[in-house]
């Protein structure tokens, strides 16, 4: 194996012993959106020290972990996953105070921590691309990133024909002439996972966070990073997190494409470097990664020993409310992770996706859609509702760890949206927004979701969660008769 990037291979690894008693391994964690959590000093805007208020209530809930989206420095073009300095809190969340503040709140509750990290990209304004845009080819700035020459005559055409998941060629060219890879939006460049100062880095930037107390990372887009080699032309186009509808007995395949970009065997060496980082530190820290990949055997390479110690599991959240499916999508994770010694996690709904309240009520029972725009099937929401505490109570009863996304304890709904669809092409002058059919955007008539309060409603019918961690925590909205 490759080890002339600062790799670790195989052979040289020594994973933590694990003792099968971790506290991610039956965890219920709770999703937080900074942004439309809780807002503390009435800008508009939530911020660390409304998620530091509500913590109390969180512990309430009976919730083991909390999950922070991206609360870095960030011009907010696809909502804080665009990060212009990975040391930095967005002065629309606060400072790094208050995150030393709510981390230390936290702690005192018996909670744990886990914040998004994103490396496959950064945003255009990091000052590595500002330097590589003002250095010349073939410099040491440029080869933090996917710089190529173009194809054509005069180098006129990108240098192979991948697309963007945001719509479009996922290359940008710039003053002179070479172009930049961009999977995503063209404001968010890849890095370059052969050059050795991108490994460097990403270590530095794990110990800065565990340094300051945090338990663990969501790994954002955590099968990228490593492109096949030569950057072979693929006709495909990957639709990650965008849903796909599908009849009652099929399948969201288009979901599971990975193509020459995502899920190349050698991202696992990035995975168990991180692992040795992690090892340095006391508490059983965690990596749990965001992998949209298949069949389930792919996606448990990742929780091997010496690699990360969850993955999400997104088969089970496409599966819709489709008995087969579900009980597949059961087994086989089950199946899967048991050969590698990891747990399951199960997930519904987060901030990629339509709430799985709202997705159970459309006509059909296997809708995935991207977004409910005004002039779309409207969910029946008492119907969605039932099946929605039905399904939380199958999530919260299998062994694993269940992910919960903010505001599923109240029964939310997805808004009626305006519809991102033909929006999202071209996506450089589109409003770019991650979660397309979550939670953050609402018809601009109702403003945004903070001003409804969701962090601030009162607590509907959460009981106390039996000592027991693998007793899940229960709620009556869970336990009513399904449909």
């Amino acid at each position: 194996m490759l080890t002339s990037v600062g790799r670790v291979s195989e052979e040289t690894v020594t994973p933590r012993q694990q003792s099968g008693t971790e506290w991610w391994r039956d965890a219920v964690i709770y999703q937080v959106y900074p942004r439309s959590f809780k807002d503390s000093n009435g800008d508009g805007m939530g911020d660390l020290g409304g998620v530091t208020e509500k913590l109390p209530y969180l512990k309430q809930l009976g919730v083991d972990a909390v999950w922070l989206s991206p609360f870095y420095l960030s011009p907010q073009h696809d909502a804080g996953y665009d990060v212009a300095d990975y040391r930095t809190i967005d002065p629309r969340f606060g400072t790094l105070e208050d995150f030393d503040r709510m981390c230390t709140d936290a702690h005192e509750l018996g909670l744990k921590l886990i914040v998004d990290l994103v490396p496959n990209h950064t945003s255009e304004d990091h000052e590595w691309f500002q330097a590589a845009l003002a250095s010349p080819k073939g410099s040491a700035e440029r080869a933090r990133y996917m710089f190529r020459d173009g194809k054509g005559e005069n180098g006129e055409l990108p240098p192979n024909n991948w697309k963007s998941l945001f719509g479009g060629p996922a290359w940008s060219r710039i003053n002179d002439g070479q172009w930049y890879l961009h999977l995503f939006d063209s404001s968010q460049p890849d890095l370059n996972w052969e050059n050795p100062e991108i490994w460097e880095e990403f270590r530095s930037v794990l110990r800065f966070w565990l340094d300051r107390g945090v338990d663990g990372f969501r790994v954002d887009v955590a099968h990228g990073m490593v492109k096949a080699d030569g950057l072979p032309d693929w006709d495909e186009q990957v639709h990650m997190v965008e849903g796909t509808d599908v009849d009652e007995k099929g399948h969201a395949e288009k979901t599971m494409d990975t193509g020459p970009y995502f899920d190349q065997d050698g991202v696992h060496e990035i995975y168990r470097d991180w692992n040795q980082v992690l090892a340095e530190y006391p508490g059983e820290r965690m990596l749990v990664v965001e992998a949209w990949i298949g069949p389930a055997e792919r996606l448990a390479l990742y929780v091997r020993p010496d690699e990360a110690q969850q993955a999400f599991n997104f088969d089970f959240l496409i599966a819709g409310w489709h008995r087969d499916r579900m009980r597949n999508a059961i087994s086989e994770s089950l199946r899967v992770n048991q050969a590698v010694g990891a747990p399951s996690t199960w997930v519904l709904s987060n901030h990629d996706t339509v709430r799985h309240a709202s997705r159970y009520g459309l006509s059909s029972r296997t809708a995935y859609p991207n977004g409910i725009g005004a002039d779309d099937e409207q969910p029946d929401a008492a119907l969605g509702l039932r099946r929605a505490r039905a399904a939380a109570l199958v999530e919260l009863s299998l062994p694993g760890s269940a992910y919960v996304y903010q505001a599923t304890n109240w029964a939310c709904l997805s808004t009626p949206l305006w519809t991102p669809r033909a929006a999202r092409t071209p996506p450089s002058s589109a409003p770019r927004v991650r979660n397309w059919g979550a939670t953050a955007l609402v018809s601009p008539s109702l403003g945004p979701p903070w001003a409804m309060g969701w962090a601030s409603a009162p607590i509907r019918g959460c009981r106390s969660r039996r000592p027991s961690r693998t007793s899940r925590w229960t709620t009556s909205w869970a336990t009513r008769s399904p449909c």
